[in-house]
């Protein structure tokens, strides 16, 4: 039976960290403060800002919701979006994504201060993880990949991983991770032949398809390591699931990410602790 790589373990260091980050921030008369930018109620985003407001209270992190309705207008949301930028009691933006049809989602993404991009969606911060330089942060669910095998001291140096997706929110800027952690990556999508023989051959697979419970026992081989990124509710079992078959690997790996209690969790703390790095930054100029 595969040993689970929990999240919670990961999440508790992460915040431990972070409270002492932001107590010490606060004595300098700094609060790291995070401003999230929703246009209308999509359940999904919600459910992410319900936790991150959780989780930005319990590190004692200041939050500013700018909830705006469905219908905005396409200028009242860029001066919003303008006015978050040059806030500079705001250190950190959360920009739901996908906007309404009628914001040109690409020019918000354009406009967006790589410095407050918390959520690695600008081209700055993407160019950062592909260089591996500090410009913007990378995106969240990509470093709480890492973070995972980083806390769970599974060394990717010289090994063969295998990235199931190509997206720029996980797929692409984990590659690049993982690279710079001198691992080999390939990365499989939805035009690669034979993806169980490129996974199989693989030392760790981390699992971006998208697709829930695609990745089943023809995927995989013993001693792997798995991370699975993906979580969506199956109604048929009537709970959450990953973009893995659980039930089908988890006798044959040799360690894998639970979910629900895997990425998700350390997705939220490393969206905090962005928030904190960038009020840091302030102390640096």
């Amino acid at each position: 039976m595969a040993t689970l790589l929990k999240g919670k373990a990961v999440v508790d260091s992460l915040n431990n960290d972070l409270i002492k980050e932001v107590d010490y921030l606060k004595k300098l008369g700094i609060i790291p403060t995070l401003g999230i930018l929703r246009v209308g109620e999509r359940p999904d985003d919600i459910s992410y800002e319900r936790g991150a407001l959780k989780r930005c209270e319990l590190i004692g992190v200041e939050v500013r919701v700018i909830a705006l309705p469905e219908d905005v207008s396409e200028q009242e949301f860029f001066d919003t979006l303008e006015g978050l930028n040059k806030d500079s009691n705001i250190h950190g933006i959360l920009m739901f994504r996908p906007l309404p049809k009628h914001i040109d989602g690409e020019k918000a993404r354009t406009m967006l201060l790589a410095s407050k991009d918390v959520d690695g969606c600008t081209d700055l911060s993407l160019a950062g993880v592909f260089t591996n330089t500090n410009l913007g942060f990378p995106p969240c669910t990509a470093e709480a990949a890492m973070a995972i095998l980083k806390y769970y001291n599974i060394s990717v140096s010289g090994k063969k991983v295998a990235v199931i997706g190509r997206s720029l929110v996980i797929g692409r800027p984990v590659a690049m991770m993982l690279m710079h952690e001198n691992a080999t990556v390939t990365i499989c999508h939805t035009k690669t032949t034979d993806v169980p023989s490129i996974t199989r051959d693989a030392d760790i697979v981390v699992v971006a398809s998208g697709q829930m419970e695609s990745i089943g026992k023809e995927f995989v081989k013993e001693g792997q390591i798995i991370i699975d990124v993906g979580i969506g509710w199956n109604e048929q079992k009537g709970k959450l699931c990953g973009d893995v078959c659980f039930e089908e690997v988890e006798d044959i790996v040799d360690a894998i990410t639970p979910v629900p209690g895997g990425v998700g969790g350390v997705t939220t703390s490393i969206l905090v602790k962005h928030v904190v790095e960038a009020a840091k930054n302030i102390t640096n100029n």
